[in-house]
């Protein structure tokens, strides 16, 4: 490596001697790449060999001396041309040849300091007696290289391949900077790469001796150190093995199968032997070895065992090939790379040709013809340190970035400010510069990661293993080993970390569950005030008259409470929505069946009455009918009052109605303090009245449809029956449905506009077609007594019973004409006196 090559680091010291010899002389470097630009990097790269004694340099270096020579060329080409990076400025360079040789390279990089030397030249004069005139040499603000360890310089300098760990002390090299790691500290290293790769659960295996056994232990005490490491396993190779002990080695390892990182301190030898019993096991690919230096680039180990080391990290420096780079590299030719003064002569070495007469090749070689081209008339490898060449050339460019937009925020280029800025300066910005690039890393643990709302359930007395436990339902995870459950009120986040309330929700009037009860409780409105407003206009006409008019304006009233309760019903609860939901829920229908009780009640009680005598029964007229409805509304409106005095209305939050099994469905639902047993119950005095209503109705059907309108009404509660017996098992059998509140709400709202529609439609809208459509049959008739009408009313029944058991289904009549002409004009006569009666 470059941190063993050179001499001891030590020589620095020879620095500050030729300092003060550069102060009398120049240094001249013949063989030197210049280019121009705002600001200039130098460049040491060992582009010759060591030359023989009394000769400098050797035969040029193909790999080591002109590929990164190169890479440091292509850098900045790239760089140059981004308008991002040190935009407005251009990069320059020096490129020295070091001739791998320490005191050379430290002559050649006294050029890039000689700008910062003041020299006193008072009392030198040329041989004419005039003061000499000198040309002050470009100013170099950073180095790139060198290869060896012993070249370090008084300036900034990023080295791509000094590896020495002498080179890590601040305090002796603080200008030296570098993109490789040094040599030491193998286990410390060995320790941050289990670390970042996230492996807690490794095995060792080391030669038996000093090398390897050391090594394990350093590397077990820092890992106790680091903590967050458990050792699998701790396994020993020993000197005089065989085959079966490699084969015991890796059955041993198998037994920990999640411990799949090995650290290896071994020599050569063992560590084929180590891959070769993986091999045999059919382990390929199972093991992610982690090798130190004695294995680190060699190819020995591996040789023919390649397959069996795929994924091996070893402690060398990371190479990577850049394929920029080889793009740009093999299409160098003489034409197009005249900048690089010693390119013609790695062309004769590539080549093996010969391109002029001072050529140092013999004169058996070919002339080249420069049409050659890298890569297909000659083989052509990425030398292993271009990665780390380029990447110390960014650096110094990231750095020189940073400091041109701190000291320069006014400037597009660079200013005077930082032209006088010291090294120390550029120094402070290249420390802190950091790009990585992206890679994925292999597993090596006892147990994965838990997600996120997962709890671990530690395996005893294996810190490092564990079980992933989800926490479901309603829990969330307050720690990474524990699951709570959420009151009753919240449920877990997304990611189950904290708790947070459930939504509320209500009837929304948008809601189409809203929107089909809201429209047909607007038309039965509509339509009830055109019925009520109708017989208010014709108030005095005898059809108005016939119907009852006290009881009607009852019965009209409350068909039109029944449409509004369904605006109670969807408005957002609070306690006075919840109060009047309370009051008007039964109310509506109460009146409505409490009126049509009270009227069918008096038909049948008046021709009961009159097939025992002709004397009109008792609480027949108006002010009686309206003191029986009003009785019987009040009873409903007691109910009321001790609900009011028992549990006082308010609202909820019922979370328990929506609360599913995914909680992201859970909701809470807002609504008045009303269960469904009382919903019942409020109306259940309704239902009562509308039965009761329906039995009278019943009775009164063999009443002569001419008389009376018995079976309107009848009809009417029929269909109201069928209604609410469609009703109930809708209520009750959506109980426990997510939906429950929207098709509770809808079921009921549309119960009551149905039966108040059916109320309105039969009852009233025949009366309102006659009265509007047909005035001429809105006249008074002729007023007959009570005794008349029962009369007309009994024979008219009589004889449609005895036509009915007639042959031929005709009746023969035997009554005088007088009663006669009664039967025939019977229905207005007992409407008329009903109704005043």
């Amino acid at each position: 490596m470059g941190g063993r090559s050179g001499l001891p680091v030590r020589v620095l010291w020879m620095l500050h001697a030729f300092l003060d010899l550069a102060g009398s002389q120049e240094i001249y470097a013949p063989h030197s790449i210049r280019v121009e630009g705002d600001v200039t990097l130098g460049g040491l790269f060992p582009v010759h060999a060591r030359g023989v004694p009394g000769t400098p340099c050797g035969d040029i270096k193909k790999e080591n001396g002109i590929h990164r020579l190169e890479a440091m060329m292509y850098a900045l080409d790239q760089i140059n041309g981004d308008d991002e990076l040190l935009p407005n400025v251009t990069l320059g360079a020096r490129i020295l040849d070091t001739c791998s040789r320490d005191t050379y390279a430290l002559e050649q990089s006294l050029t890039f300091v000689q700008a910062l030397i003041q020299k006193d030249t008072s009392d030198v004069r040329c041989t004419n007696g005039e003061p000499p005139v000198f040309v002050k040499p470009e100013k170099v603000v950073g180095v790139i290289g060198a290869s060896a360890s012993s070249v370090s310089i008084m300036i900034p300098q990023i080295s791509y391949a000094s590896t020495a760990p002498e080179l890590s002390d601040d305090r002796r090299y603080d200008f030296f900077s570098r993109v490789v790691p040094p040599d030491s500290f193998q286990a410390q290293a060995m320790v941050d790469i289990v670390k970042t790769m996230g492996w807690n659960y490794v095995s060792t295996v080391a030669s038996e001796g000093s090398y390897g056994e050391k090594g394990v232990d350093a590397f077990m005490q820092l890992s106790r150190e680091a903590g967050g490491i458990c050792i699998a396993q701790s396994l020993k190779i020993p000197h005089d093995h065989k085959s079966s002990d490699f084969d015991k080695i890796i059955r041993q390892l198998l037994d920990t199968r999640y411990a799949r990182a090995v650290i290896l301190f071994a020599s050569d030898e063992d560590i084929r032997g180590i891959l070769n019993a993986s091999k045999r096991a059919d382990q390929v690919g199972h093991f992610l070895w982690i090798g130190s230096d004695s294995w680190g680039a060699k190819n020995s180990p591996i040789q023919h065992l390649e397959d069996a080391a795929v994924g091996a990290i070893t402690i060398l420096p990371k190479r990577a090939t850049i394929s920029g780079f080889d793009a740009y590299f093999t299409s160098r030719t003489l034409e197009n790379n005249r900048r690089n003064v010693w390119f013609a002569e790695y062309w004769e070495e590539n080549f093996n040709c010969k391109l002029m007469s001072s050529s140092k090749k013999d004169e058996s070689s070919r002339k080249c013809t420069g049409q050659e081209r890298i890569g297909i008339d000659s083989k052509y490898e990425q030398e292993g340190k271009v990665q780390f060449v380029i990447d110390a050339v960014y650096a110094m460019a990231h750095a020189l970035h940073n400091m041109q937009r701190d000291m320069c925020p006014e400037n597009s280029g660079i200013c005077p400010e930082m032209e006088i800025a010291g090294g120390k300066k550029l120094l402070k910005y290249i420390r802190s510069v950091s790009f990585n690039g992206e890679q994925e890393i292999p597993t090596s643990v006892c147990s994965l990661p838990c997600k996120t709302g997962e709890r671990k359930k530690v395996v005893k007395g294996m810190p490092c293993c564990w079980h992933c436990e989800p926490c479901d339902g309603y829990q969330f995870q307050p720690d990474e080993f524990t699951c709570k459950l959420c009151s009753y009120n919240m449920r877990p986040s997304a990611n189950r970390t904290f708790c947070q309330p459930i939504p509320i929700i209500k009837l929304e009037w948008h809601s189409p569950w809203a929107v089909i009860p809201v429209f047909l409780a607007m038309l039965g409105i509509i339509a009830t005030i055109f019925v009520m407003a109708t017989f208010i206009r014709y108030n005095d006409t005898p059809i108005v008259r016939a119907s009852g008019r006290e009881l009607s304006y009852v019965l009209l009233t409350g068909i039109f409470l029944c449409y509004i309760i369904t605006f109670l019903m969807i408005a957002k609860p609070d306690v006075g929505v919840c109060s009047f939901r309370r009051i008007f829920l039964g109310l509506g229908m109460c009146i409505s069946y409490a009126a049509l009780l009270t009227k069918t009640n008096r038909i049948y009680r008046i021709f009961e009455q009159g097939k025992k005598s002709v004397t009109p029964p008792r609480l027949i007229s108006p002010t009686s009918q309206l003191a029986i409805t009003s009785s019987l509304i009040s009873v409903q409106l007691l109910g009321v009052l001790i609900w009011f005095g028992v549990d006082p209305p308010n609202t909820i939050i019922d979370y328990d109605e929506q609360k599913t099994l995914n909680p992201d469905l859970a909701r809470g639902v807002l609504k008045c303090d009303i269960t469904d047993l009382q919903i019942i119950c409020s109306l259940g005095y309704s239902i009562l009245l509308m039965v009761t209503c329906t039995v009278y109705a019943i009775k009164t059907r063999g009443v002569p449809e001419n008389f009376n309108e018995a079976k309107p009404i009848g009809f009417t509660m029929y269909t109201t029956c069928i209604v609410w017996l469609a009703f109930i098992p809708i209520f009750f059998g959506t109980a426990q449905s997510a939906e429950k509140l929207y098709i509770q709400t809808t079921t009921l709202t549309i119960s009551m506009n149905l039966s108040a529609s059916v109320a309105l439609g039969m009852l009233y809208m025949p009366k309102v077609y006659v009265i509007i459509f047909h005035p001429e049959l809105n006249v008074q008739k002729r007023k007959r007594s009570f005794k008349a009408v029962v009369t007309a009313a009994t024979m008219s029944s009589r004889l449609s019973h005895k036509a009915s058991d007639r042959p031929n289904g005709e009746a023969k009549t035997e009554l005088p004409v007088q009663q006669h002409s009664e039967a025939r004009d019977g229905r207005l006569i007992c409407d008329r006196t009903t109704a005043d009666l």
